[in-house]
């Protein structure tokens, strides 16, 4: 049987999948537990039973993070992308996310987090995901000269989504949404 701890982190050293040691605190460790974190959030979202609709988009992301997590560490490690987003996952996106608004009230104004607790977590998870994007811009390295990664377009289309999820959830469970008002 395979045992779930290997003590070779002990010293705050992990190995990547191609066997590189590095810092736990490195910028590949912050950026992979950033995805783990935003995948465990997406999973607390559905464990809040979600309407199917939204379940079924918010299962497919999750896959995606884990193949996004592969992308990004294997392109350090030097080794061609091969599970791969491509530009057809971040239209994905965005077919889903027009779909889920055109449903949605039009907003005239900001709304504030909460509602439901699968919507809050979805909110949640939108902030997660706009660290990750920060984290991957830092990993990567800001060229503006260099084509946008699709990695990182989809990061940053995927927190839409996250958005619209969150209003899609509180507009099926019947949750008006709290608008802002300035003091």
């Amino acid at each position: 049987m395979m045992k779930i701890y290997t003590r070779t982190g002990d010293s705050g050293q992990t190995s990547l999948g191609d066997g590189r040691r590095v810092g736990k605190d490195s910028a590949q460790m912050e950026f992979q537990g950033t995805l783990d974190e935003l995948s465990a959030l997406l999973g607390m979202a559905r464990a809040e039973a979600l309407p199917a609709a939204l379940d079924a988009v918010v299962r497919r992301v999750q896959a995606d993070l884990f193949v996004l997590g592969v992308e990004v560490l294997g392109a350090r490690a030097g080794r061609p992308n091969e599970l791969g987003l491509a530009d057809r996952h971040v239209e994905q996106l965005e077919i889903d996310i027009d779909q889920f608004d055109a449903q949605l009230p039009r907003l005239t104004t900001f709304i504030l987090s909460g509602g439901t607790p699968a919507a809050a977590v979805l909110h949640l998870a939108r902030t997660v995901c706009r660290r990750a994007e920060r984290r991957l811009v830092a990993l990567i390295g800001p060229d503006p000269s260099a084509p946008v990664p699709v990695s990182l377009a989809y990061l940053n289309r995927l927190s839409d989504l996250l958005f619209v999820l969150a209003r899609s959830a509180n507009q099926a469970a019947g949750v008006a949404e709290t608008t802002w008002e300035s003091s």
